[in-house]
């Protein structure tokens, strides 16, 4: 299933700024142009996961100007690309999760994020099953109704490109309801920035993505979730069932991951893993988690690599089954 794919040409020019990290000095000096590449356009959940990170690093005093930058194409495999050409390059990292790990299978990417040095985990999110508010489908049950009638009929638009969790989910939902995935008219979109307008405009019917990436739009009473995808509700979202408290038997959560790329040393490894779980002890920090209803699933250094390896095998035997060849 692997096949080539396009790094980011050379000449990619990014704006480096000077991070000092309160916890020492970095490699090479006091300061260093510390980088973190988000493979999607602006906006959606990596984004936002990004520079929330960026901007809690820099409060804390944890490191300054770490320079938050886009490189998007085809799922985040673009933005894989690079992180794994980079070899030996302390000074970059990745924010990406399980729509890089499906999109790499998806688009038979040459190289995989089990190719990458696995930084941390710091948060899992719950997709959500999102409307335009003047939709006619007020529940998640009669979405589904709608849906068994005519399955072409409904577009169903997704933050993430084949393979990622904004596809994965309309699939696995399909299955749980009794819908062949062949017959869904599933809609990508490289990321949450792109889906919502496409969601707002009417040029999808549904949106299946990360509820955080819409947050500001469903509390502004313009977007209506009908389901989130996680084990229980979501605090942020009074009201919202999840899929199995409406009777669907489907949990799928979304998770985000720091990875480094590969050859780095052992020092560089570390100062991006202490600098990220001082992060996580923050309260800024811990107060982010509130304000966009993520979990907190902080996990570095052999535990972050055992999940990043078994969720590469998983991810790969999902797209096999749901993704046409």
């Amino acid at each position: 299933m692997r096949g080539p794919a396009r790094a980011l040409p050379g000449t990619f020019a990014v704006l480096a700024l000077l991070v000092v990290c309160a916890c020492g000095a970095w490699p090479g000096g006091d300061a260093a142009n510390l980088r973190l590449m988000v493979p999607n356009t602006p906006g959606g959940g990596y984004d936002t996961t990004a520079r929330t990170a960026a901007r809690v690093l820099e409060k804390t005093q944890i490191a300054s100007g770490v320079q938050v930058f886009n490189p998007p194409g085809a799922g985040g495999t673009v933005g894989l690309q690079r992180i794994v050409d980079e070899k030996g390059n302390g000074e970059l990292a990745l924010q990406m999760g399980l729509g890089v790990v499906g999109a790499s299978h998806a688009a038979g990417s040459k190289v995989a994020v089990t190719d990458t040095t696995p930084i941390a985990r710091p948060i899992e999110e719950a997709g959500a099953v999102v409307v335009r508010e003047d939709s006619p489908y007020r529940t998640i049950g009669a979405l589904v109704d709608a849906w068994r009638e005519d399955p072409g009929r409904l577009r169903m638009g997704g933050g993430s490109s084949v393979g990622g969790p904004g596809h994965l989910l309309p699939m696995e939902l399909a299955q749980a309801v009794g819908i062949d995935p062949r017959k869904v008219a599933y809609v990508p979109y490289d990321g949450g920035g792109d889906l919502l307008p496409a969601l707002l405009d009417g040029r999808v019917d549904v949106a299946t993505s990360g509820f955080g990436e819409f947050l500001d739009q469903i509390r502004g009473g313009g977007l209506r979730v009908l389901a989130v995808t996680g084990e229980r509700p979501v605090g942020v979202l009074p009201g919202v069932p999840a899929l199995r408290s409406s009777g669907i038997d489907l949990v799928l959560d979304d998770w985000r991951g720091v990875v480094a790329p590969p050859g780095i040393s052992d020092t560089e490894r570390r100062r991006w893993v202490d600098a990220l779980t001082e992060l996580h002890g923050s309260r800024r920090w811990r107060a982010e988690l509130r304000r966009h209803g993520w979990t907190d699933v902080f996990a570095t250094g052999r535990a972050f690599e055992t999940f990043l390896a078994r969720q590469d095998a998983q991810v790969a035997g999902l797209v096999r089954r749901l993704v046409p060849e």
